[in-house]
This record gives C-alpha cells, structure tokens and sequence, in this order.
C-alpha cells in the first residue's frame, strides 16, 4: 500500500519566533487539537526537546482520546529531525499506521507580514485507508484553521479591504493520490 501524503499551510499575523514557541509546546499542541482529540503528552512534558540527543529515541507514550474522552491511539512520540526555530519531523510508532511522518515549517513571510506554518503528512494506514485518508485531512484542517483563530487579529478588520496586508490567509493542499516510492 502507498502512503498518502497531505499538505496543509496557513500564512499567520505572528512572527516565526512565536508560532515556533507554540508549536512545540504542549499547550499550543492540544490547543490546536482541540476538542476533537485530546493528545497526553509524558509525564512532565511542558515543551518538545530541541536538542539533538533526543532525536531518534521515544520520548514517552502519547494517547489520543475522542473529544478527551475516548481512547483512539498511541503514540511513540518521536522526533527524527529538529532545526529549532524553523522544522521538525516527528516520526513516532502509532498503532493505527504502519508508518508515520510529520514534518512542522515555519518560514517567515516576505517583507515581516507573519509567517508560514506548513505540515506535510506522509502515512500508511493499518486499515481503511480511505476512511483513516480523510480524517486525518479533516484532522489538520481542523489544527489549521485552530491555529488561525488562535493569532488572528486582535484588531476589528474592515470587511471590504478583508484582503488587505496583515489579515490572515489559508491555503490547504491535499493530495490524497499514492505517492512513489524511491
């Protein structure tokens, strides 16, 4: 079976700096899972490590629980790759994929408008590729558009100019067609 490879990207009104901090605390991560998964981070995980000798090595157990009631998952939370302040790929054992891989972007925009937040999903279902497909699509454009809510603008936006410089975009890429394999 091919793994299905999905992208998503938001461009937000924050600075990398701070969509970085967010995105590798445990606070902004359930934030952005909220309410339809809650994910328990290990005992004490406040923050994913940065440093390089945590990567390749399950940091702890991680369960994903339906609306925080249901248990649904575990995780082997793993990071492969960390360039703190900009990428990381997390690539942990779960038990509903045969493989697994997340990779965070963030880039800041041309001309310090914000910045570009970019997950790129590559996964084998177990089973019920479609159906596991489309949640997790339905999954991150969820995060996504979490996020957005989270950093929008504090400021009232007047709707005729909705497109203007410093107002929030949204673009999801998915492409749900088997990739090759190299």
């Amino acid at each position: 079976m091919q793994p299905v490879r999905v992208t998503f990207e938001s461009r937000i009104p924050r600075s990398a700096a701070e969509l970085w901090r967010w995105s590798t605390s445990a606070r902004g991560v359930q934030a952005e899972m909220a309410p339809l998964l809650k994910m328990t981070f290990p005992d004490g995980m406040q923050r994913i490590p940065q440093d390089q000798e945590s990567l390749g090595r399950p940091l702890g157990n991680c369960r994903f629980l339906l609306f925080g009631l249901v248990p649904v998952d575990l995780s082997r939370l793993t990071f492969v790759e960390m360039e703190p302040g900009r990428r990381f790929v997390e690539q942990s054992p779960l038990l509903s994929m045969k493989s697994w891989r997340h990779e965070r972007v963030i880039e800041p925009l041309d001309g310090g408008d914000g910045a570009r937040v970019v997950d790129t999903l590559e996964f084998t279902p177990r089973a019920a590729r479609g159906i596991v497909a489309w949640f997790v699509s339905r999954f991150f454009a969820h995060r996504h558009a979490m996020l957005r809510r989270q950093f929008r603008e504090r400021r009232s936006v007047d709707r005729s100019v909705a497109g203007a410089a410093g107002s929030e975009q949204r673009t999801d890429r998915v492409d749900m067609q088997p990739r090759e394999s190299t």
